[in-house]
């Protein structure tokens, strides 16, 4: 799957730790932050930085920020200097906003009329036009485009009802959310704790983790005593590394407290009656590690699934299954279980070029396509191969993958994708390119197969149910939208209620029973 950088957007990763017990503490709280970061690499690889804390009274906050990779922005030396922390919060960032520069790095840290704040943020404000004005009619000005430094200036503004001199962080974030309700998961550090928090809609992902000793990391429970420190990160791909174990997803809307003491729900803001959750449908498809758990759930599960049901609605008569690795691999084993077919690979990749949808560089995306993968001619040559991918954006990867299989010996290729064809950008956080570029919106995508060269093309469309955004799928400006399952072709009704400041991109979208739901129910066949 490929993407164009184009637009204002990211798709970052954060994570904190707090050292449980005594301070100073034994806890090399740098190292597993460190180590966070790198389990959240896919999540961004333009930049990375950490913030950590000693929590003493005031506190003295210590930062190292570094461009590109994990292992390149933090050399020894630099975890050296963070090795006196007892609690920090880090980022990872991918950025569509022009050039890559230090600036830009998170997190940020700002002094306040109360102390010194830092703040980490994944995730994309939709009214930050509204709320850079009414930072900047405070007389505060901001460096960068980030919407993170934005909200950071917004932390630091008195609230209303607040007085001057006994600062509640608890309000002033409760009225960052009022301010505005999507998109972010935020970490914000101040002294000795830690808050996390989650928009009201959940559209990006959040969770908790406890760290154990080693030797208790896979018995059935932990005592209380055994808590070494607490977690919260972007997945929970990224607990196992660092010996945390999941304990739970920070909720839509709620503001989680991590101390030494451990932690603490202190609210849970309300989305307006009626709106639904609006978790972001592409952690599932594409953004996430497969082992990340989201909703209960598994993303590697939820996308074999999603492979299941694209061989029942498109089986294809051919000798075996393959993917465009690597996040299509759950889908095409899937999809080679429910078919009866073999599964091999028949793409080599390059594991030392980055994603090309996170290259912020339009020529360095282009050069990573043609660098990415190889052949492996043996096992497909002379036989009809049918290609699974998880999305289809622009039509660009897919075309040379197709020439490449040709020109090695298949005899026929055809394509299977494991999600319905992207129509609309994202406004959210995730940078899709503009909706001309997409090939779902070009007269020639009703020939799709010719278009992109290949013997025949087909998406799965046996979805979500409610509670996902699905914008970038079915956004639609009429009432009736349509969906087709496996079992029934459903005429539905949405009606044209806008999600408070998303103007007329966000839409409450009620949808059929499908794949995906809170409790992951696979769709059953008729037959």
């Amino acid at each position: 799957m490929e993407f164009e950088e184009s637009g204002i957007g990211e798709e970052c990763g954060v994570f904190g730790c707090v050292a449980a017990g005594e301070w100073p503490t034994q806890l090399e709280v740098a190292q597993v932050l460190t180590l966070g970061l790198v389990a959240l690499q896919h999540r961004g690889q333009e930049s990375a930085g950490i913030v950590t804390s000693d929590g003493a009274s005031p506190p003295v906050y210590t930062s190292h920020k570094g461009m590109g990779l994990v292992s390149t922005a933090f050399p020894p030396e630099a975890l050296l200097k963070l090795r006196y922390g007892n609690l920090g919060i880090c980022h990872t960032r991918y950025s569509t906003t022009g050039i890559s520069e230090l600036q830009n790095c998170q997190p940020f840290v700002v002094d306040t009329l109360h102390g010194r704040i830092a703040v980490a943020h994944n995730g994309e404000l939709v009214n930050s036009r509204a709320l850079r004005k009414k930072v900047m009619r405070h007389g505060v000005g901001l460096s960068t485009c980030s919407d993170s430094e934005l909200i950071t200036h917004l932390l630091a503004l008195t609230p209303p009802m607040e007085e001057l001199d006994t600062p509640d962080w608890v309000a002033r974030i409760k009225n960052l959310m009022s301010e505005t309700t999507t998109s972010y998961s935020l970490l914000v550090m101040f002294k000795d704790v830690i808050y996390a928090v989650r928009d009201p809609y959940g559209n990006r992902p959040l969770c908790i983790g406890k760290l154990v000793p080693i030797s208790r990391l896979h018995s059935p429970g932990a005592e209380e005593e055994d808590t070494e420190g607490w977690v919260v990160s972007s997945e929970s791909c990224s607990f196992q590394s660092i010996g945390a174990k999941y304990y739970r997803e920070v909720l839509p809307g709620e503001i989680v407290q991590l101390s030494r003491h451990g932690v603490k729900s202190l609210s849970v803001v309300p989305r307006p009656e009626g709106d639904l959750p609006a978790f972001c449908i592409f952690e599932y498809v594409y953004f996430a590690r497969p082992d990340s758990i989201f909703e209960g759930q598994m993303v590697y599960s939820v996308r074999q699934r999603c492979g299941r049901q694209l061989a029942i609605e498109a089986p294809t008569d051919v000798d075996l299954v393959s993917t465009v690795p690597e996040s299509a691999t759950p889908a095409a084993l899937g999809y080679a279980l429910q078919a009866g077919l073999p599964y091999m690979e028949v793409l080599c990749k390059n594991r030392y070029v980055g994603r090309t949808f996170i290259q912020p560089n339009t020529r360095l995306r282009q050069l990573g396509v043609a660098k990415k993968f190889g052949v492996l001619t043996d096992n497909f040559a002379g036989k009809r191969v049918v290609l699974i991918d998880d999305s289809i954006v622009r039509g660009n990867t897919i075309s040379p993958i197709i020439k490449l299989l040709r020109e090695a010996g298949a005899t026929e290729v055809h394509i299977r994708v494991a999600s319905p064809p992207i129509k609309f950008p994202c406004y959210m956080g995730i940078n899709i390119p503009t909706k001309e570029e997409l090939i779902a919106n070009k007269p020639e995508f009703k020939d799709i197969a010719g278009y992109i060269g290949k013997a025949n093309c087909t998406a799965c469309t046996a979805f979500i149910q409610q509670a996902h955004c699905l914008i970038c799928w079915i956004l639609s400006q009429t009432t009736n939208i349509y969906i087709r399952s496996s079992q029934y072709l459903t005429k539905l009704f949405t009606p044209l209620k806008m999600v408070p400041g998303l103007s007329n991109y966000m839409q409450k979208l009620q949808c059929s029973k499908g794949i995906l739901s809170n409790r992951a129910e696979l769709i059953k066949s008729s037959a």
